[in-house]
């Protein structure tokens, strides 16, 4: 078997699809989506709600449950493709190669159980042969790496503030020192000052492991902040993957751009603008490229074909008719902007 490499990617994720079966039909929510991840990457995932976000990464622990199922692709996790996996290996993977700090750590934590009795279970699920002694000792340590004093390992949940709880379910996920870490929204309903305090612990963490971490959010500004690689979905499809600041400076799709231009800028004063329309229904998504009626670049071939991710530039890949014909966005109209404005 060949050596693995700091440079081969712990993460390949190829032509995941996910559907939610309805009455109507399936909603597609995860699309033929493909990416991959080295060791210590971070990659962001952004997107409106109901983009797919948090559907990938559910699928990406193997987590899916009815009505939804993963319909096609493959997860590899290092070099072993977790859609093989039987009930059992995916147990042991969980938490020990891959790891989830879910959005909205009360609902994750027991609410009858002290924190340290939830992080003793996870840890002795996976290495039974511990002993007390130095399951406490590992409680303590996960805990001060998270910046939580030893005696919160005493605490029932309710006890914890947000923050708390968020540090916390990082020390869960970080207890077997996973090579992949999901953090799906971990800031959600934290005010400002603490979520920065969050991504610099979870930051520390990721570096302290070299593992690499998917970020899931809506906050375009603290994934550029926290991610190096930013992936763009809108409707179930990866639109636009690349480094992050080519991606704020120079993005490719229509849609990147429109979501860059609705962040706040401290330097000019401006009217704050949303993207005109909403996404489409997942049952009933429009020919060809399903952010057409709401694009302002739209034409005939839009309506028709659904566009492949292809190359628009250093590192940077964008699913749009525009290339490879146009070399950068031309701008975007005022008018856009007029019909975004509340």
């Amino acid at each position: 078997m060949a050596t693995r490499t700091s440079s081969d990617p712990v993460l390949v994720v190829d032509k995941l699809s996910v559907h939610y079966q309805t009455s109507k039909g399936p909603a597609k929510a995860v699309n033929e989506v493909s990416f991959s991840l080295r060791p210590g990457e971070r990659l962001g995932l952004i997107g409106e709600s109901g983009s797919g976000k948090t559907t990938m990464g559910t699928a990406l622990m193997r987590l899916t449950r009815p009505p939804g199922r993963i319909v096609s692709g493959s997860i590899m996790l290092d070099g072993r493709d977790l859609m093989t996996l039987s009930a059992g290996e995916l147990r042991e993977a969980r938490l020990r190669d891959i790891a989830l700090i879910p959005q909205g750590a009360m609902s994750a934590l027991n609410p009858v159980m002290r924190l340290e009795e939830q992080m003793i279970d996870a840890i002795i699920a996976h290495r039974p042969g511990m002993r007390r002694a130095e399951l406490v000792a590992r409680v303590v340590e996960l805990l001060r790496n998270v910046g939580l004093a030893p005696e919160v390992a005493r605490r029932y949940p309710h006890e914890l503030s947000g923050g708390m709880k968020q540090r916390a379910a990082m020390a869960i996920a970080t207890s077997l020192s996973p090579k992949v870490i999901i953090a799906d929204e971990p800031t959600s309903a934290l005010d400002v000052v603490v979520q920065r305090q969050v991504m610099q612990t979870l930051g520390r963490l990721q570096d302290g492991l070299g593992a690499a971490v998917v970020l899931i959010g809506h906050d375009m500004g603290l994934i550029a902040q926290f991610a190096d690689t930013v992936g763009v979905m809108y409707a179930g499809r990866l639109v636009e993957i690349g480094p992050v600041r080519q991606m704020i400076k120079s993005p490719k799709h229509p849609y990147t751009k429109l979501l860059v231009d609705s962040l706040p800028g401290i330097e000019v004063k401006q009217a704050l603008t949303g993207i005109p329309g909403l996404p489409p229904p997942l049952v009933d998504l429009p020919p060809g490229c399903s952010f057409n009626p709401r694009c302002p670049f739209a034409f005939d071939r839009c309506r028709r074909e659904t566009p492949l991710l292809l190359d628009a530039g250093p590192d940077q890949f964008a699913a749009c008719h525009l290339y490879p014909e146009h070399s950068t966005l031309p701008p975007i109209p005022a008018r856009v902007y007029q019909e975004a404005l509340p």
